[in-house]
């Protein structure tokens, strides 16, 4: 995919271990973008498209619509790639350690959106903060997971 623009990066607090964070980003991750219907995916051109099965240990190749893992180091890092009509993009999501039971959790964000379409929807999406704000709901949603009583 080569060297992608970085775009933002986003922190949150959790308080919860690593791996429980962990599994809730994870879970997070898998949940929202599990139900992308094919034609939406096709019509955009989402690269991948599909889901593979393995969301609850995935691996470097696991997909979901529109996102593959290119880089997984369980429970620090997951760097998911992928792409459509517009844009090819990068997000890693990094656990570091912030004292006993807390991990600060941050989203890094590279994309490019090539041509003059490209242009146009990095406006929409970027310019808008709609990808900041949906990055951030995101963030509070793995939050809040991880921090629910077992």
């Amino acid at each position: 995919m080569g060297h992608l623009p970085e775009i933002d990066v986003h922190g949150r607090p959790v308080s919860a271990s690593p791996d429980r964070a962990w599994r809730a980003l994870v879970a997070v991750l898998a949940g929202t973008f599990r139900d992308v219907p094919q034609p939406l995916a096709v019509a955009w051109g989402l690269e991948p498209r599909t889901r593979t099965d393995d969301w609850d240990h995935p691996q470097v190749g696991s997909t979901i619509p529109g996102f593959a893992v290119a880089e997984i180091d369980p429970p620090r890092m997951l760097t998911l790639r992928g792409g459509h009509r517009f844009s090819r993009y990068e997000f890693r999501f990094a656990l570091d350690d912030a004292g006993p039971g807390r991990v600060e959790l941050h989203a890094h964000t590279s994309a490019a959106f090539p041509g003059p379409h490209g242009r146009i929807y990095r406006a929409f999406v970027i310019g808008t903060g709609g990808h900041a704000a949906a990055v951030r709901r995101l963030l509070e949603n793995v939050a809040r997971r991880a921090e629910r009583p077992a």
